[in-house]
């Protein structure tokens, strides 16, 4: 079995920063792909950004030179580093391994930002 925690999330004002973290524990194989999606109320999730094991990474235009998504393969730990908030970047944030075509969810963390 695979879980995945996230942490990190809170609530801040405009402009400013939050890191959210995700530990993997269970079966994880060396070749994977650690993500983080979000979902604002009403809408659909959606990949905020990508990373794999050899650390590729792909990020939605809407946080590009924003945010700044690592990980620690010896923790098996995915960070997203988040700079200028804005307040459209509220939403659940929702860490996902990938692995042999398998995915795993996270229970997701809660961002906030006001204006």
């Amino acid at each position: 079995q695979v879980q995945l925690m996230e942490s990190g999330g809170g609530l801040v004002q405009a402009g400013g920063s939050l890191r959210l973290s995700c530990a993997a524990s269970g079966i994880i194989f060396r070749v994977n792909v650690l993500g983080w999606y979000r979902q604002a109320p009403g809408k659909q999730r959606e990949l905020v950004a990508g990373i794999t094991s050899a650390g590729n990474t792909n990020y939605a235009d809407s946080v590009k030179g924003r945010f700044t998504i690592s990980r620690d393969n010896a923790k098996n730990t995915v960070y997203l580093q988040m700079n200028s908030l804005k307040p459209e970047d509220t939403g659940v944030y929702y860490c996902k391994l990938d692995q042999f075509g398998r995915d795993y969810w996270g229970q997701g963390t809660q961002v906030t930002v006001s204006s």
